[in-house]
């Protein structure tokens, strides 16, 4: 059975989320110790989906391509950038966890090439496009960077024989770990932890034609 699209969609929109993001890291404690404090999640990760970095020196992801000019932003290839804070200090600890999610008609080859370029972006030194909230944290990237592999149950033998071989961290989330995660992450999802909605002049809104 392939992977569905909404597999997908449904884990990436979870892991933007602070709690869903630890639920993640619970079935890699090796990641899950690297969180500076269980108790303050929300200060402790900050997750950015499908993230954007500007680079610093040039590069070439492959002999046919283009080169990206020195201080080009581009999209990382990963899913979901995992940068671990200080909650007290509020500074970046330097534990930076890249999550790929297998997606749909996605072989191994696409996989894992996405982690490779991931790399080379990175290798020459970066700096993340951070969200207003986070703008008082230095945003420049470390040298520790960790990859993250999620796959499926429904994901072919070959892939995750492929990543084991590499010796790439691998969760497999199965259908009831999947729909935990997601109800966990509902659970403590509030309107009032959307900090952008503040911004909104409620008075500027019409009321509709009657």
């Amino acid at each position: 059975m392939a992977i569905k699209p909404i597999q997908y969609e449904t884990l990436l929109s979870v892991c933007t989320d602070h709690e869903g993001a630890l639920e993640l890291l619970k079935h890699h404690r090796p990641y899950l110790e690297a969180v500076p404090s269980m108790r303050r999640p929300d200060e402790s990760v900050i997750t950015l989906p499908l993230p954007n970095v500007r680079v610093r020196d040039g590069v070439h992801l492959n002999p046919h391509s283009q080169s990206i000019a020195p201080g080009s932003v581009v999209t990382l290839p990963c899913d979901v950038a995992l940068l671990m804070c200080d909650p007290e200090w509020k500074i970046k600890t330097g534990v930076e966890i890249f999550v790929y999610i297998h997606r749909p008609q996605e072989d191994f080859s696409d996989l894992l090439m996405r982690w490779r370029h991931t790399q080379i972006l990175v290798d020459r030194g970066y700096e993340w496009l951070l969200p207003q909230r986070y703008e008082h944290l230095l945003s420049d990237g470390t040298d520790k960077t960790l990859p993250l592999f999620v796959v499926f149950p429904e994901t072919p033998g070959h892939i995750l024989q492929g990543l084991r071989g590499a010796g790439l961290p691998t969760v497999i989330l199965s259908s009831d770990a999947e729909a935990e995660l997601v109800a966990e992450t509902l659970s403590t999802l509030d309107v009032g932890d959307i900090p952008e909605l503040d911004d909104i002049d409620t008075s500027a809104l019409e009321s509709p034609d009657e």
